[in-house]
């Protein structure tokens, strides 16, 4: 009579079981912690780059008494940079020595000065890369495919390029109720088109909520509407980021930069709460130091 012996079954045991969730937990918090690593970095070359910029228009109003792109034609001329072109809607010379990075005598910040701003520093060796496409007083028309031969590619990537620009905004172009001038700026910020025959440059936001954070708290009050870094964008005029012209009271969502839960009084901070701040709401100006 043959004896049925069971079959025996291998399998983990419970050391093994938790040697293998170990590890796996190992890995996972290894590619977070990566990734963690990795949007610091950028965070840091962006504002390195920012800084350098900012040292490079310093560096030049040193040498030659006049911030790139704002020198007059007697200067330029003199120093071997590109003459001054007189403005072709109010004829206001371009590069009037004021002291603000201004579009084509109107102002706003959008084009003329903003773009010989970057041809000045390229033709003064102050920078790398060359960015002298631009001609003073003539009009161009850009797309984000072109945009990066007027103005550098920010560090931080996603489409994001670095304008130099001011809020300087006047009641006689119809879109400012009163004249506003709060200084010049470096912007991050995607920039969808160029019209310079209507003197406007479209800015949207290419930021995530979390790295706009990170970059005020890093080199401000991490706050987005106050101190040198905030949540301020160059558009026909500038604005606030997801409002009008001025700032009103917003609850947060999954698509703003940032809120004040709707309270006038309460005060208004970056929406990281909001889906961990991941998503792409922000764009920001750093004041020039």
């Amino acid at each position: 009579m043959e004896i049925y012996t069971p079959k025996r079954h291998s399998g983990f045991t419970l050391i093994e079981l938790s040697i293998v969730l170990v590890i796996i937990g190992l890995i996972v918090g290894g590619v977070l912690v990566g990734q963690d690593l990795i949007r610091a970095a950028g965070v840091r070359a962006q504002i390195s780059q920012i800084e350098k910029y900012n040292t490079a228009a310093n560096t030049f109003y040193a040498k030659y008494g006049y911030l790139p792109g704002d020198i007059v034609n007697s200067a330029a001329i003199q120093f071997g940079f590109q003459p001054r072109a007189t403005d072709v809607y109010n004829g206001t010379l371009q590069g009037n020595g004021d002291g603000i990075i201004s579009g084509m005598g109107a102002g706003w910040g959008c084009c003329g000065e903003t773009l010989m701003f970057w041809v000045d520093l390229s033709t003064a060796g102050l920078i790398d890369g060359i960015f002298n496409s631009a001609t003073a007083g003539a009009e161009y028309t850009s797309t984000p495919t072109t945009i990066y031969t007027f103005m550098p590619a920010a560090k931080i990537g996603q489409g994001n390029v670095v304008q130099a620009w001011s809020d300087y905004c006047e009641v006689s172009m119809g879109v400012c109720p009163t004249e506003t001038y709060t200084g010049n700026y470096f912007g991050i910020s995607n920039i969808t088109q160029m019209n310079f025959g209507g003197q406007d440059m479209v800015s949207v936001p290419g930021l995530t909520v979390m790295q706009a954070y990170s970059m005020d708290k890093k080199v401000d009050d991490g706050m987005p509407t106050s101190g040198r870094a905030m949540a301020y964008i160059p558009r026909i005029g500038p604005l606030w980021i997801g409002t009008a012209d001025s700032l009103t009271p917003v609850s947060g969502s999954s698509t703003t930069c940032y809120d004040n839960s709707g309270n006038a009084s309460s005060p208004i901070v970056y929406s990281i709460n909001q889906n961990a701040g991941a998503g792409v709401n922000c764009a920001l100006s750093f004041r020039f130091q």
